[in-house]
C-alpha cells in the first residue's frame, strides 16, 4: 500500500517536471531578449514547430530518436519504469560512432562496455550472451562499429516494449491532450 502510494506521488512528480521542461511546447516565450530576435510570426511557427514535433513521436520511434525533446521526454519515462539504461547505451554508442581519434575510441570502447556491457554492469543492458560475447570480441580492435549488435538489439527492445508503453503513459497522453487542447484554443479565438 505504502509503495503504491509512493509510485502514484513519484509518477505526478515526474508528470509535474515533464509538463515544465516541455512548456515551451505550450507557451510562448516570455518577452526579453529573444523575443527581439524573432518577429511574431517566426514565434508563431517554431512553437507550432515544437508542437508538431511532440505529436510526430507517435509516428515512429525514428522520429522520437531525432528530437532532443523526444529523447529527453522518453528518457524520464524510461526513468519511471527503472529502465533507461537502454537509452543511455544506444545514446552512449551513438556518440561512440562520432569519436574519429583510434585512441580514443579504444578507450571509450571499453569505459561503455563496463558501463552497460560486461556482466554485473552498473547500467547493465538487456542483451543475449551471444551478443554480449560478439561485442567483448570486438573490443579487440575496437572500431566505430563494434557495439553494432548490441545497440540493435537494444534499440528493438525499446521500440517494441518501452516506447509502446511511453505512447500509452499519461504523461504522454497529457502532453498531446494539452498541446491539442491550445491548438484547437488559438484556432477558436483567432
Amino acid at each position: 500500500m505504502e509503495l503504491c502510494l509512493f509510485l502514484s506521488v513519484f509518477n505526478l512528480a515526474l508528470a509535474k517536471q515533464l509538463k515544465t521542461r516541455l512548456g515551451i511546447l505550450l507557451h510562448k516565450p516570455e518577452l526579453g531578449h529573444e523575443a527581439e530576435s524573432f518577429s511574431t510570426s517566426e514565434q508563431g511557427t517554431k512553437l507550432r514547430n515544437s508542437s508538431e514535433e511532440a505529436l510526430e513521436w507517435k509516428k515512429s520511434f525514428d522520429h522520437l530518436l531525432k528530437s532532443k525533446n523526444g529523447v529527453a521526454t522518453f528518457h524520464a519515462f524510461l526513468k519511471t519504469e527503472f529502465s533507461e539504461e537502454n537509452l543511455e547505451f544506444w545514446l552512449a554508442c551513438e556518440e561512440f560512432k562520432k569519436s574519429r581519434s583510434k585512441t580514443k575510441l579504444s578507450s571509450k570502447a571499453h569505459r561503455i562496455f563496463k558501463e552497460f556491457v560486461q556482466n554485473e554492469a552498473p547500467k547493465e543492458v538487456n542483451i543475449d550472451h551471444e551478443t554480449r560475447e560478439i561485442t567483448r570480441k570486438n573490443l579487440t580492435a575496437a572500431t566505430s562499429s563494434c557495439f553494432d549488435a548490441a545497440q540493435a538489439k537494444t534499440r528493438t527492445l525499446m521500440e517494441k516494449d518501452s516506447y509502446p508503453r511511453f505512447l500509452k503513459s499519461t504523461s504522454y497522453q497529457d502532453l498531446t491532450e494539452q498541446i491539442t487542447s491550445h491548438s484547437t484554443s488559438k484556432l477558436l479565438h483567432t
